[in-house]
């Protein structure tokens, strides 16, 4: 089983959000992901995990990874809803990753509730009505 991801952007942030499960076989798709992200946003991103069914020990290190990748284009990664069947315990080497308890309060945090702007996902992305052909761009408001 692999991921889905999702892209919305917000003034000044974005959020990626996962959907299946982030192990070993879908670390190559999150970092094309993580690309998709730098390549198309500004500011902070939250890592939206309501989604995910869960993620092993190397999913967890890409996350740390992608945090490192994020922080050195000056962009801090922030995670909500962290999944039930483990917790992100960053090495020494990871910027810090604020954690929040669901979407909703990471984006009250930023202020940003409401405001989509644009909107990218995988092919095969879970949600209602999502337009996706490839990796799709569908305009939000």
């Amino acid at each position: 089983m692999t991921i889905e991801w999702r892209y919305t952007t917000h003034p000044g942030l974005g959020v990626l959000s996962l959907a299946g499960h982030l192990g070993s076989d879908a670390i190559a798709r999150f970092t094309g992901a993580i690309g998709w992200v730098l390549a198309r946003g500004t500011g902070p991103v939250i890592l939206d995990l309501s989604g995910l069914l869960g993620w092993s020990v190397g999913g967890q290190l890409a996350v740390a990874q992608a945090a490192r990748r994020l922080a050195e284009e000056g962009r801090p990664l922030e995670l909500a809803s962290i999944p039930a069947d483990g917790s992100l315990v960053p090495d020494g080497s990871c910027p810090p990753i604020p954690v929040h308890c669901d979407l909703p309060a990471a984006l009250a945090a930023h202020h940003a509730v409401g405001d989509e702007q644009r909107q990218w996902s995988s092919d095969q992305w879970p949600a209602e009505g999502a337009c996706s052909m490839g990796t799709a761009f569908v305009t939000e408001g």
